[in-house]
């Protein structure tokens, strides 16, 4: 009697480009539980990609882009592809990338909306085109926040939904060292020891708030003892930003790329998240989850992720940003009210598993449609 063979693990390929730390952080994260439920998954992405968020290391084949034009990035993911049973693409750029490379298949894609693009003038009219042809393609469109969600659905989404997407929770931090000697010497390394410290994260790139910090910067330096700001992050904005530091005497420092992001929120006063357009911002989790007082920008999916455990503050308003920064280093109190009230919202969130399950369904539900 012979038995029925067994079917082969199903296949999903994410195309990854560049972009947050959040989202190269889910992908990894994902990766790691798909492959942990018995998926195949080939995860593709520019060499540098790849090796920043430890891909190779998530149990994934890691399959880097060529470098050059976009016309070798769909050549690329369309070979690795082949005979794939999903893709699934994050980020805007990478889902137009996915849909060109899948023209004429019948293999369903997956796209997940991680934040809205900044974009003005003819470039923004080129941003609506690329998310209409993405949301039209896709057979599902996957947001993070609610509002990316209404944004699918204006622009043509067949289907569009609210996905869980998490990142992996910091690794508790060690025993409290009675004497807070280790504090004491993490904030002495960055100049900070008789003064508030205030930290934010992320790319120095247009569109990610950093002027309108600086602009904040100049109202602290009236402020006794005068707070330091450390800018962990890389980017084309880098020079412009250093120069108004340097010319404007802010005290700011630009510390570059860190891979010790959560301890340099362990020893923080206050984070700050200045930018418009994160839908589910990495900083504002690490934050809460770090027990650090957060300043935000009050705009696109932040509200919805933080509720009540962060100060908000209009987007472009440096002033606002800068009185909230001074409230909370005047307000012990209130400080305390929101690290307590980050911990609860935290605890809230999707997990690593909630986020693997949902898009399994979602795979499972599209193999059965083919």
């Amino acid at each position: 009697m012979s038995s029925t063979p067994a079917r082969p693990p199903l296949h999903a390929v994410q195309v990854l480009g560049g972009g947050s730390a959040g989202r190269g952080a889910h992908v990894r994260s994902l990766a790691a539980g798909l492959v942990a439920h018995g998926l195949r998954v080939t995860v593709c992405a520019p060499p540098r990609t790849g090796e920043e968020f430890g891909i190779p290391d998530s149990g994934a084949e890691f399959a880097p882009l060529r470098p050059g034009t976009d016309a070798l990035a769909v050549a690329d993911i369309r070979a690795l592809s082949e005979g794939a049973d999903v893709v699934h693409a994050h980020g805007l750029k990478s889902g137009v990338l996915a849909a060109l490379a899948l023209r004429g298949r019948p293999t369903p894609l997956v796209v997940t909306w991680h934040n809205r693009v900044h974009a003005a003038g003819a470039r923004a009219h080129v941003v609506r085109l690329m998310e209409r042809r993405t949301a039209r393609t896709a057979a599902v469109v996957l947001g993070a926040s609610s509002e990316l969600v209404d944004q699918a659905r204006l622009r043509g989404a067949r289907d569009a939904r609210l996905a869980p997407v998490a990142v992996p929770a910091p690794h508790p931090p060690p025993d409290p060292d009675p004497d807070d000697t280790l504090r004491l010497k993490a904030r002495a390394e960055l100049g900070a020891v008789a003064r508030p410290l205030l930290v934010t994260v992320g790319r120095l790139e247009p569109g990610q708030g950093y002027g309108l910090l600086l602009d904040a910067a100049r109202v602290w330096r009236d402020l006794d003892p005068e707070p330091l700001l450390i800018v962990a992050g890389e980017g084309r904005e880098r020079p412009e930003l250093q120069r108004r530091i340097e010319t404007e005497g802010l005290p700011v420092q630009l510390v570059g790329r860190r891979d010790d992001v959560p301890e340099l929120l362990a020893v923080a006063d206050v984070a700050v998240l200045p930018g418009c357009w994160e839908a589910r911002s990495l900083l504002a989790q690490e934050a809460l989850h770090a027990g650090v007082p957060l300043v935000a920008v009050e705009a696109r999916g932040v509200p919805e992720l933080v509720g009540d455990a962060a100060e908000l503050v209009p987007c472009g308003d440096a002033t606002a940003l800068a009185a909230a920064v001074t409230r909370l280093l005047e307000d012990p109190l209130r400080c305390e009210r929101l690290v307590r009230a980050g911990r609860r919202q935290a605890a809230s969130w999707p997990s690593e598993d909630d986020t693997v399950a949902h898009v399994l369904s979602v795979y499972d539900e599209l193999s059965r449609r083919t």
